[in-house]
Order: C-alpha cells, then sequence, then structure tokens
C-alpha cells in the first residue's frame, strides 16, 4: 500500500480549565505540528502513466487550507470556558477564530477532533483516501497519535450533525 504522508505547522493558543494544570489555565501557545497519514481505499496497482492513486495536490489542498486560515493563530476553548462568552459578547469578530471544543482542548482532544474533520474533508472528497492516523506534536516533547475512528472517543451532547467535527467546511465552532 502507498501511502501519502504531509506535515503542517500552526501557532495556536489555549488553556485548560478543569484541572489538568494550574500553569495550562492560564491562556499560552504552542508552536504545533500535524501529520497526517492517508491512505487509497481500494488497492490499485500503479498505472504506469500517472503513477499515483491521487495527486498531492488534491490530497493536500483542502486539509492545507484548513490548517493555514482556521487553526493557525486561533484561540482553543472549552465551550464552558467564560472566556468565550467575554469574546462573543464584546469581541464577535475575534471570537470566530476561536476553535470551541467539548471540554478543555487538550492535544488528545484535538487530535481526535482535527481526525473527524479531516475524515469528513475526504469522504466529501470522494472517500479515494482514508486518514489512517493523525499526530499532533505539542512541543518537542509532547506528542499524540491518533488512529482509528474518533467518534466513538468524542463527546456528542447535541445532535451529530451539528458538531463541527463531523462537517467537511471550514467550520471550527457550532
Amino acid at each position: 500500500m502507498v501511502d501519502l504522508i504531509f506535515t503542517r505547522r500552526f501557532s495556536m493558543g489555549h488553556r485548560l480549565i478543569h484541572g489538568a494544570s494550574e500553569s495550562c489555565a492560564l491562556p499560552h501557545g504552542h508552536n504545533e505540528f500535524v501529520t497526517v497519514r492517508l491512505e487509497p481505499t481500494s488497492l490499485r496497482p500503479l498505472d504506469g502513466v500517472a503513477n499515483m492513486p491521487v495527486s498531492f495536490q488534491r490530497a493536500k489542498s483542502g486539509w492545507h487550507r484548513f490548517v493555514d486560515e482556521k487553526l493557525d493563530h486561533a484561540l482553543q476553548l472549552a465551550e464552558d470556558d467564560p472566556l468565550l462568552g467575554w469574546f462573543r459578547a464584546n469581541e464577535p469578530a475575534r471570537a470566530e477564530r476561536i476553535i470551541v471544543t467539548p471540554g478543555d482542548p487538550t492535544t488528545e482532544m484535538m487530535a481526535c477532533l482535527l481526525k473527524a474533520k479531516l475524515d469528513a474533508m475526504l469522504v466529501a472528497d470522494g472517500a479515494v483516501l482514508r486518514c489512517t492516523t493523525i499526530t499532533l506534536q505539542e512541543t518537542p516533547t509532547n506528542t499524540v497519535e491518533f488512529s482509528g475512528d474518533p467518534l466513538p472517543m468524542l463527546p456528542e451532547p447535541r445532535p451529530a450533525e451539528q458538531c463541527w467535527w463531523r462537517r467537511a467546511d471550514m467550520s471550527i465552532a457550532d
């Protein structure tokens, strides 16, 4: 099987308010790397002409656009974080750049949410490829890798179709 693997870097800010550690309760940021491993959904031999299951351009363009336009320099907050309400009331234009997560936006949570988002994007693109693994490197010493179906791992307190991570669009909040 020929896998396509690509990495994108982005800067982000977040805070964890549900007891991870006191230092993480203050807004802070990381320069993260997200790496995805994609494989074709059907095994086909290389054709002797184009010799690829799908072009890198097609495979990565939508995902890279999402990372560059929505993840990079965004703030990640839990849906019950009081800062979210403050931004929505006082700076609604900036609130649109906040990634809203069910519970704290930990690296584990973000890996699951991003895998679900990419899965939805790949299905919308014809399901020629599937994501087998997503790796999210928070720091040079802290990395989370997720493979499999993220949906059973994620809380869905509202109807599933309303969750931004299940839609193949550029949304980052509901």
